[in-house]
């Protein structure tokens, strides 16, 4: 896995292959950013990342400037290995927290300008991921909540439903505080 942009563009992270994840491939990465380069300052962005996994998302989020970014994922072994990734690139903006992502959303006491959230894709609850986010007012006004999901699912329906891609099997739909754009 390698780092698509930013100042540490070109860096390789690699996960040890015991890790119970299934990361964003480069090519839906460098979607994803492609489309959030045209709506997001990163260097005035705080971002939250749900079921982080590996971090890759993580660091590609600092790597492109974000002031803060704090990884969440319930798995011991990869809340160590972004924290062992973090210090080794000397991030010090990458906050690393290990907790089930449904109790902390409920509980959590701060906004931020992205959510994103790469949850298993068998998880039970997925769908309620983005009522969780609006109902617990996890985003700032002009926040963008994105969630990775598998294509039988879908979200138009939603009121903060802005916009869908798809990057071959892997599929993001993404929502919007504001959606006038």
């Amino acid at each position: 896995m390698r780092i698509i942009a930013g100042t540490l563009k070109g860096r390789r992270l690699n996960p040890p292959a015991n890790l119970p994840v299934r990361p964003t491939t480069d090519m839906a990465r460098e979607g994803l950013f492609n489309i959030l380069n045209n709506y997001v300052d990163y260097e005035d962005c705080t971002v939250m990342d749900l079921f982080a996994g590996t971090g890759a998302m993580s660091v590609e989020f600092i790597s492109r400037g974000a002031r803060e970014v704090t990884s969440v994922d319930i798995n011991n072994a990869c809340a160590e290995y972004i924290k062992s990734e973090a210090q080794r690139l000397e991030l010090r903006n990458l906050r690393v927290v290990r907790a089930d992502v449904f109790d902390l959303l409920k509980r959590a006491n701060r906004k931020f300008d992205i959510v994103f959230a790469d949850p298993p894709y068998a998880i039970e609850g997925l769908q309620t991921l983005p009522d969780l986010v609006f109902e617990h007012q996890l985003l700032n006004d002009d926040g963008i909540f994105i969630l990775e999901h598998p294509r039988e699912y879908t979200f138009e329906e939603h009121p903060h439903f802005w916009q869908h891609r798809n990057y071959g099997k892997v599929n993001f739909t993404f929502f919007a505080m504001k959606l006038d754009e």
